[in-house]
C-alpha cells in the first residue's frame, strides 16, 4: 500500500472511530491528519487535504485544542497559524482520559453528591430506592474515577507490562 493510500485510510478510520469515542467525525479526521503529518499544517492545508470549510476546520482545530490534543505552532517569517498534534499515543489517550473524566465524570459524581442526601422518611420504599440507586451509581463512579487516575499516573512501561502480564 501507498503511503498517500494508508494516509487516507488511518484519517477516515479515526474518523469513523472518533464518533464512537463521542467526537464528531471531522475532528477526529483533522487529528489523525495532525498526527501524522511530519510538520506542522496551516488551516489551508488542512481545507485541502481533507476537503472541508475553513469554518469547518476553524471550529474543530479550536475544539481538540481545548482538548489538549492540538497545539499551535509559531513558525518564524510566517503570518499563517501552524498546528501540530501529540505524536506519542499514550499521552493522546492519557489526554483523552483525562478530559473525558473532567467533562462527564466529574459532573455526574456532583450531582451523585448533591441527590444523595435527598429528604423524606428513610423507611419508604420509594426514598429508599432512589437514595441506594444515587449510591449504588456514587459508589461506582467512585471506583471508575480511581481507576482512571491509576491509568492516568501509570508509566507506560507499567502498564503494558501489567497489560501483557495479564493476557499471558
Amino acid at each position: 500500500m501507498k503511503l498517500a493510500e494508508a494516509k487516507a485510510q488511518f484519517i477516515n478510520s479515526w474518523g469513523v472511530f472518533g464518533t464512537y469515542w463521542g467526537i464528531n467525525r471531522t475532528m477526529a479526521q483533522i487529528h489523525a491528519l495532525l498526527m501524522v503529518s511530519a510538520d506542522p499544517l496551516s488551516q489551508d492545508e488542512v481545507m485541502e487535504e481533507l476537503k472541508i470549510s475553513r469554518g469547518n476546520v476553524n471550529m474543530n482545530i479550536r475544539e481538540l485544542i481545548d482538548w489538549g490534543l492540538v497545539e499551535r505552532v509559531l513558525i518564524p517569517g510566517e503570518r499563517k497559524e501552524y498546528f501540530t498534534a501529540e505524536k506519542d499515543i499514550w499521552k493522546v489517550a492519557t489526554q483523552i482520559i483525562k478530559e473525558r473524566k473532567k467533562r462527564e465524570l466529574d459532573p455526574m459524581m456532583k450531582l451523585m453528591g448533591q441527590l444523595e442526601d435527598v429528604e423524606g422518611d428513610k423507611k419508604d420504599k420509594d426514598v429508599k430506592q432512589f437514595t441506594e440507586t444515587i449510591n449504588g451509581i456514587k459508589r461506582f463512579g467512585q471506583q471508575a474515577d480511581k481507576m482512571l487516575d491509576v491509568m492516568v499516573k501509570a508509566d507506560e512501561n507499567w502498564f503494558i507490562s501489567s497489560l501483557m502480564r495479564f493476557f499471558k
